[in-house]
Parts: structure tokens; sequence; C-alpha cells
């Protein structure tokens, strides 16, 4: 009998595993039907055109709060223009919304502060009460400033972690007789569900292509809006190579390979420093719990025992 109910309770396991197995396979998409699906949701993205039309009445309402800040002479060769390219925003109103947004906080927030102050009725001290102002508004002017630099680093990352096989599909259709134009045209339509991101930007060096650009204008272009080092590497290895003659699918082939090396090394630190970074949730609050644990009714029951002892005595 104890023998038997062992037995049972296992078998019982096994059963319902597999059926649990069974049900999420079989509920579970295909990677063939996963990528019908992104298919199906990118072309309704890109369809809708929600983002520019959202993008142009941002633009048109804080059109007058931007005109004291935004330049007006030679704004398109400023480093704050190729930041937004960075970020991949190139619409004509995202400069009005950025410097209208960065006016508007600078007043909107504290003007919040004062209204909080007002109806909590909390009497600050005038030079405190300034410096508390001060700091919204300088938050309110910066934070602009630190979004656009999680736009770009997160953009970057995407990219960054997309060129390895972009190159890879290069040199295949480089191999494959297609010329390096086209074969940049069908890498950039190839990689729209992977990354939509690098996508984009390989599009727009087909325009400047077809447009008459040289190609290596449109690669350095591509490495100006990118802003990656890797990028850059590419971009300069493929001039030489279109320069000098030189096997371009054999300089695909050793640049991707660097990327995924150097994206591995990379890994391979941030797995290097997981430990020390778990120190201090470790030391302040694991530690503190599990002693609190082990040692907290060894202690009260101490307290229970010597304290009327000595009490007595």
């Amino acid at each position: 009998m104890n023998l038997a109910q062992p037995v049972f309770f296992a078998f019982v396991f096994l059963v319902f595993a597999l059926v649990t197995y069974v049900a999420i396979r079989q509920l579970m998409p295909t990677p063939a039907e996963r990528r019908v699906e992104a298919l199906g949701t990118a072309q309704a993205a890109g369809g809708a055109g929600a983002s520019p039309q959202l993008s142009q009445l941002l633009a048109r309402w804080l059109s007058p709060l931007a005109k004291p800040s935004l330049p007006s002479e030679g704004w398109e060769k400023t480093p704050l223009r190729v930041r937004f390219y960075n970020a991949g925003l190139r619409s004509v109103g995202a400069p009005v919304v950025y410097f209208g947004i960065k006016t508007l906080l600078t007043f909107v927030l504290p003007g919040l502060l004062m209204l909080a102050v007002t109806v909590s009725g909390t009497q600050f001290p005038f030079a405190q009460l300034l410096a508390m102002v001060l700091l919204m508004a300088a938050i309110g002017y910066y934070l602009p400033n630190a979004v656009l630099a999680q736009m770009v680093a997160h953009r970057q990352r995407e990219l960054f972690e997309a060129f390895p096989d972009a190159l890879d599909l290069m040199r295949v259709c480089v191999e494959a007789g297609l010329g390096m134009d086209a074969a940049i045209e069908r890498v950039g339509h190839e990689m729209a569900l992977e990354s939509p991101a690098l996508s984009e930007e390989l599009h727009l060096v087909s325009l400047e292509l077809r447009a008459g650009a040289s190609r290596a204008d449109a690669l350095r272009n591509l490495a100006l809006r990118v802003a990656l080092e890797d990028v850059d590497a590419m971009v300069a290895m493929l001039v030489q190579a279109d320069r000098f003659g030189t096997s371009v699918a054999e300089s695909l082939r050793v640049h991707a390979e660097s990327l995924r090396t150097r994206r591995r090394l990379i890994a391979e630190e941030a797995a290097a420093k997981l430990p020390v970074k778990l120190l201090i949730p470790l030391i302040f609050f694991v530690f503190p719990s599990l002693l609190t644990v082990l040692l907290g009714p060894a202690a009260v029951n101490v307290y229970h025992t010597l304290i009327p002892r000595l009490a007595g005595h």
C-alpha cells in the first residue's frame, strides 16, 4: 500500500504533464504562423497613419511655445538634428514638438509645485521655495533631453543586434549574383520583421542610390544616421572594397564574424559584472531577512528564558 501511493501519484503527474504539453503545443502558433501574424501587424501599422497625424497635431499646438527656442536658421546642421536622426525622428514637426515640450514643462512643473504648496497650506522659507521652483524648472527643461537619449540608446541597441544578420543576408545576396545596390534593397525588405529600424535605414540608402547619389555618400549618410562604431567600420570597409575592387562577400563575412564576437564579449562582460551588482541587494535585503528568520526564534527563546532568571536574582 505504501509503494502503490507514490506510483499512483507519479502516474497522475505524468498524465497531467503530458496533457499540458500537448495543449501548449496545440495552442502555441508555429513559426510560420507567427511570421504571417507579424507581417499582418506591420502592414496594419504601416497603413494606419496615426503617428504622423498625431505628430502634425502636436506640432500645430506646440508651435507658439517652440518659436522662442527653435533655431531660425541652420537647423539642419546642428548636432541636435543629428540626434533626431539617431533616434529615428525625421518628421518636420519633430523639432517643434521637442522644443515646445521643453518650454511647456519648464513652466508647467514649477506651476504644479506652487499649486501643490498652496493647496496643502505648507509654509516654506522663501529661499527653499525658490530652490524647489528652480529645481522643477530644470527637471522640466532637461527631461526631453533624457527621453531623447533613451530613444537613441534603444534604437542603437536594436541596430547593433540586427546588423550581423543583415550582413550575412547581404553576403548571400552578393554571392548569389546580385549587385551591391540590389543586395541592400533586398536585405532592407527582408529585415522588416526582425528589425524595423534597420529596414528603414537600408530603405533610405536604397532611395538615395535611386536618386543618383554615389554609393559612398549613401553609406556615409547611413553611418551618420546610425552613429555606431561598427556601422562606421562597415561603411569604411565597403567603400574601400568598392574602390580597390576586393571581394565584397569576403569582407562582409569577416565583418559579420567580428560583430558577433564583439556581441558575445559584451554579453560575457555583463555576466561577469552580475555577481558584483548582486552584492548590494544581498547584503542589505536578503541577509537581514534570512538572519531574522533564522535567529529570531532563538532570540525570543533566550529572552523568555534568561530575563525571568535575571529578574529573580
